[in-house]
């Protein structure tokens, strides 16, 4: 194990033991706790804090002690909007630092320090939430029927029966149209309720001509494929009448190429819509997302823009949030490309203004990015508050769990998903989870994978192997996202391939019904994991300590100030393990397994094969 992680060393997180929760405010005042394991030999406690660019130090105060661990408080004052700090432990052979990352024993960049932010969290209500993506053509049709969608359809379609494969690549990916509509989400919301989500997250609603739609032709109005605008509207009604709510999908990097602005630029060069896109002097004569045509990119530096998408009253940041509309909130597409182009760089400007429009609106309203790498750079300054966390918990959780020579590309990369130890697994959760406040940590949107990856029944190749990344899924810090069908085992060998219709003939149990294989066993762990986690406020708000690391286990414990709870999962057959923790009694809450407890450790039982314990310690 590495040294700065486990229970024997210092620890320090930014929940509600360590940090009050409350935002602080220029110059507040804000005490900063450390526990201190009582086998260390410090001579004294600092926190170094960064003030307009310098480091200075603060002496941290012996707050508590007792058999087994001594507890500083350090005054930390908020001096700029991101305050950084860490503690430098004075020991016998050498000064010691802590910070996001752990202990070390020389000298850290900063990049890891804790931070103490001015800007607000993402709404309170993300605490609780358990998010459930839904690409609208694959989840249902409101006519029930199986084969291809009925109606005339667009120039662009290629109709498919509901139980067809989804086209994985090449010819006709974007254009194999099932049918599905936002009044067969409605008639589906009991399925939702069933499970326990209690947000929706939907993929683009708004015309395109594609069955993704993140190629928009308006932002006037919703696809009529889907039901229109009378669609949306009663959909958003019924989840809120059902104490739900509902996010959306917003492309403010890019329209398609068909959209009305673009139309209006291509024919009038001196319209204010021209000034809208980038224009090149080679094919196709504009720029387009990642050089694809059919996705003209938006140019920000143009005042217009941002006021009929953003800031003016009326504006499509805006509109859909009002009635009947409501929607709780928006998921940015490419966030991280969003107002960068070369010397352009409108990101952080675009990001604020959003919130702050949002705000004005509904200020409950989740401003969410989409951003496949290292958010930290985009998620401190006030603007998204949470990313879709790729970096941080879907790619390190598939290199710990991916079935052993497995050949599939690992999202995006000319290579294939590694098989790593939990060491490293770990490690990269930390690294990335360390370069942003825990404000952030607490509520970013964690995925097991969605429609642009590969499903996570095919990344482990088990039913077994789901449940343990279902099971660190629900009791990891963050806000849950789940992939519409992973909670029955649906497969997919790539995100495309992935947008598997939901087989409601076999999820209703009708004999014989056409579709994908449905896993009624993989449904319950789900349904019982998402239980779990709404009756355990530590799993939804508490801290985070490492208690050990292991190739084939890993183990944590998630603290509130009224709740401690270990979580242990295992991949692999795995001999147990033997952890410093004076424990009265355990009450076990998933997997069945019994703790040893002790007044000076518990003995973790040995697993047989993949498993999720969770106990609660008294």
């Amino acid at each position: 194990m590495s040294a700065g992680l486990g229970l024997g060393v210092p620890h320090h997180d930014g929940s509600e033991l360590y940090v009050e929760r409350a935002t602080p405010r220029l110059g507040d005042v804000v005490p900063v706790r450390v526990r201190v394991p009582a086998s260390r030999a410090e001579r004294g406690v600092h926190v170094r804090v960064v003030r307009d660019g310098e480091p200075r130090f603060v002496p941290a105060r012996l707050e508590r002690a007792d058999e087994r661990e001594r507890w500083y408080v350090a005054d930390v004052v908020v001096h700029n909007p991101v305050t950084p700090y860490r503690f430098l432990l004075d020991e016998p052979g050498g000064y010691r630092w802590l910070n996001g990352r752990g202990l070390h024993g020389r000298d850290v960049t900063d990049a890891a320090d804790f931070r103490l932010a001015v800007h607000g969290p993402a709404p309170r209500w993300l605490d609780d939430a358990v998010v459930y993506q839904v690409f609208p053509d694959r989840f249902a049709r409101s006519s029930g029927h199986d084969g291809p969608p009925r109606g005339p359809l667009p120039d662009w379609a290629v109709a498919a029966d509901w139980a067809d494969e989804p086209i994985g690549s090449g010819h006709g990916v974007a254009q194999q149209l099932y049918g599905g509509d936002l009044r067969g989400v409605e008639q589906r919301l009991d399925h939702l309720q069933r499970l326990g989500v209690d947000t929706l997250y939907l993929t683009p609603v708004f015309p395109a001509r594609s069955n993704h739609r993140y190629d928009a032709t308006s932002f006037a109005h919703v696809d009529p494929l889907l039901g229109g605008d009378d669609a949306l509207a009663s959909l958003s009604a019924a989840l809120h009448a059902r104490g739900m709510r509902v996010v959306g999908d917003l492309t403010t990097n890019h329209t398609g190429a068909g959209h009305e602005w673009f139309e209006r630029a291509r024919a009038d060069r001196s319209s204010a819509e021209a000034s809208f896109y980038y224009w090149t002097d080679d094919e196709p004569g504009y720029v387009g997302w990642l050089e694809h045509a059919s996705l003209p990119k938006l140019n920000y530096g143009a005042p217009e823009l941002t006021e009929r998408m953003i800031t003016g009253a009326g504006s499509v940041a805006e509109r859909w949030l009002r009635p009947p509309f409501d929607l709780d909130g928006w998921r940015i597409d490419v966030a991280n490309m969003t107002g960068r182009y070369r010397d352009d760089d409108h990101a952080h400007a675009v990001a604020r203004a959003l919130r702050a429009r949002m705000a004005g609106v509904n200020p409950d309203a989740a401003l969410v990015a989409e951003h496949f790498h290292d958010a930290a750079g985009d998620l401190s300054v006030g603007g998204w508050h949470v990313n879709m966390n790729y970096s941080a918990f879907t790619r390190p959780a598939w290199t710990w769990l991916v079935a052993p020579g497995s050949s599939l590309p690992f999202m995006g990369m000319p290579v294939p998903v590694p098989r790593s130890g939990g060491a490293d697994m770990v490690a990269t959760m930390r690294d990335f989870d360390a370069t942003v406040p825990w404000s952030v940590t607490r509520h970013q949107w964690n995925l097991l994978g969605s429609h642009d990856t590969a499903r996570i029944r095919t990344v482990t190749g088990s039913r077994a192997l789901v449940e343990v990344a279902a099971g660190l899924l629900l009791t990891y810090p963050g806000t849950p996202v789940i992939w519409a069908g992973d909670e029955g085992g649906l497969t997919g060998v790539n995100g495309e391939h992935g947008r598997v219709p939901m087989p409601w003939g076999r999820i209703d149990g009708v004999p014989g019904a056409a579709g994908a294989d449905w896993d009624d066993a993989t449904f319950a762990t789900y349904r019982a994991l998402i239980a779990l986690r709404r009756s355990c406020r530590a799993l939804r708000e508490g801290g985070l300590r490492w208690a050990f690391v292991d190739d084939d286990a890993v183990g944590y414990l998630r603290e509130t100030a009224d709740e401690r709870v270990l979580v242990v999962l295992a991949r692999d057959v795995w001999a147990g393990a033997r952890l410093p923790l004076p424990v009265r009694a355990a009450e076990n809450l998933y997997g069945g397994g019994v703790l040893g407890t002790g007044a000076d450790e518990v003995v973790v039982p040995a697993t047989e094969g993949p498993s999720v314990q969770v106990w609660r310690l008294g």
